[in-house]
């Protein structure tokens, strides 16, 4: 069985096709992204402009042609936080339903932080303890923990590093005082979810996925992807923070040009490195472990527990359109 999923996020549309037969390793087979941006497509009313959205049905109409063409056998399809925080996200995902066939699941900023949490738990196994895990996408953070493969606690807020981008910095490279100021407003943002976290008691592992994470540790000097995703990769506090100096004083021209920064994400790189010091800061944190699996896999994941491995999908929960369960 081949498993596609449809993954419409703030910055990209990115179709993943694994070897679903493989059980807890799905092999990756398809791996495809078109850049959107859509969250930067929202008009002054915070609705996705009809540029934006006919741009959205291409790419799902694509993604949709190019999982068959895989040979994909089911199809699951969701978004985040562009499309779910859309003014008109019901008339757009109408649109995408009626025109390309396909029904788009809108993920919460909760269920996020859920299905990352369930994709580090496979990763690192039951001997890696309490896990916290982080994951800064272009909407928004999300935040969970736990020891079980369901968190005790999962958060998501409204600072991702798109977000930031647009909202923080009038320049580029942004100005020190806007840097400055933006820590200060972080450190205020983040202070009652790290309370509620510390409360929940001293994690045995801290893992951070998605790609501003991995790109921040690779240029603090963790493996290049070359090496594999098996390799050991962290990022300290005090590499962040010497990358930090570095970068905030850079155009997102010249950081593309750094290797490991891609040029659709080098824009927010800044924000993003923000994000991730002022989390590790406000958690008391040292260093963070990168894991290579991250939302996509842990909705993979989850679909593959309530299927035989077949076409057939539990009968029970939240579905979509090819009735595999959500929740």
């Amino acid at each position: 069985m081949r498993l596609g999923v449809l993954d419409v996020g703030s910055n990209t549309v990115h179709l993943l096709v694994v070897d679903a037969h493989r059980g807890a390793h799905p092999i990756p087979m398809t791996s495809e992204k078109t850049i959107l941006r859509l969250a930067e497509q929202l008009d002054g009313k915070g609705q996705l402009a009809k540029p934006g959205a006919d741009q959205l049905v291409r790419a799902v109409a694509a993604a949709k042609a190019s999982a068959k063409r895989s040979g994909c056998d089911d199809l699951m399809a969701f978004a985040t936080s562009a499309v779910r925080e859309a003014g008109n996200s019901s008339e757009v995902l109408d649109r995408v339903r009626t025109e390309t066939g396909v029904d788009l699941q809108v993920l919460s900023g909760e269920d996020e932080a859920r299905y990352t949490f369930l994709a580090v738990r496979r990763w690192y196994g039951w001997s890696a303890g309490r896990l916290l895990s982080l994951d800064i996408g272009g909407g928004s953070l999300e935040l969970a923990v736990g020891r079980d493969e369901n968190p005790d606690m999962a958060f998501s807020v409204p600072l991702g590093a798109g977000r930031l981008t647009r909202t923080r910095f009038k320049k580029d490279p942004p100005r020190r005082s806007e840097v400055r100021e933006t820590t200060e407003w972080l450190a205020e943002q983040l202070a009652p979810v790290a309370r509620k976290l510390k409360r929940a008691g001293e994690p045995d592992r801290v893992v951070a996925t998605s790609k501003t994470f991995r790109t921040l540790a690779r240029l603090t000097g963790a493996a290049p992807s070359s090496a594999g995703p098996r390799a050991r990769r962290v990022l300290t506090d005090a590499g962040l923070r010497q990358l930090i100096a570095f970068i905030s004083r850079m155009s997102a021209g010249d950081l593309a040009e750094l290797e490991g920064v891609s040029t659709s994400r080098a824009h927010q790189l800044v924000a993003g490195a923000l994000v991730a010091e002022a989390t590790m800061r406000a958690l008391s944190l040292t260093q963070l472990e990168i894991c290579p699996w991250a939302l996509r896999e842990g909705v993979i994941l989850r679909r593959l527990d309530h299927t035989d491995g077949t076409d057939q999908a539990s009968d029970t929960g939240r579905t979509g359109q090819t009735g595999a369960r959500w929740s």
